[in-house]
């Protein structure tokens, strides 16, 4: 797996400010669905292009995972059996899976959402990521979305 595909938890305080900064700016969203990002980016004092810069790749670390959903965008090589494993690997980590939409593959290149029920039996969260990540002809995996 790459470099850029690691996920870390580390503490508050050495969290660089400005995407503590991305993280408020993606709760005064949540807050008010009316509020516009360059509203909510001025109010705490960030750019625009800082906050969309960031914005996927920072993410409030819940302990009680229980009850949470994730929904990943997996890109893929389109090939047999591919889904299948994937679908494994989140059965492995005891996850209830919530949708699934797959698209159509272009170019021999497809991409599957998939969102997860984090439950109080599932295993290690990031691991699970980790392991979809490091399968043969799995293209990327994205974190979209986390309730």
């Amino acid at each position: 797996m790459s470099e850029d595909n690691k996920y870390y938890v580390i503490r508050k305080k050495a969290v660089p400010e400005v995407l503590l900064k991305v993280v408020e700016v993606q709760r005064l969203l949540d807050a008010d669905p009316g509020k516009t990002v360059q509203d909510a980016s001025s109010e705490v004092g960030i750019s625009r292009s800082s906050y969309y810069k960031y914005k996927d790749d920072i993410f409030p670390f819940h302990d009680n995972g229980q009850g949470k959903n994730i929904t990943c965008v997996i890109e893929m090589q389109d090939c047999p059996g591919i889904i299948s494993t994937i679908l494994n690997v989140f059965a492995k980590y005891q996850t209830n899976i919530l949708t699934i939409h797959q698209s159509i593959p272009i170019n021999g290149i497809g991409v599957l959402t998939i969102s997860v029920d984090i439950l109080s039996i599932t295993t290690d969260v990031s691991a699970m990521l980790e392991e979809v990540e490091s399968l043969d002809r799995i293209i990327n995996v994205k974190i979209i979305a986390r309730e």
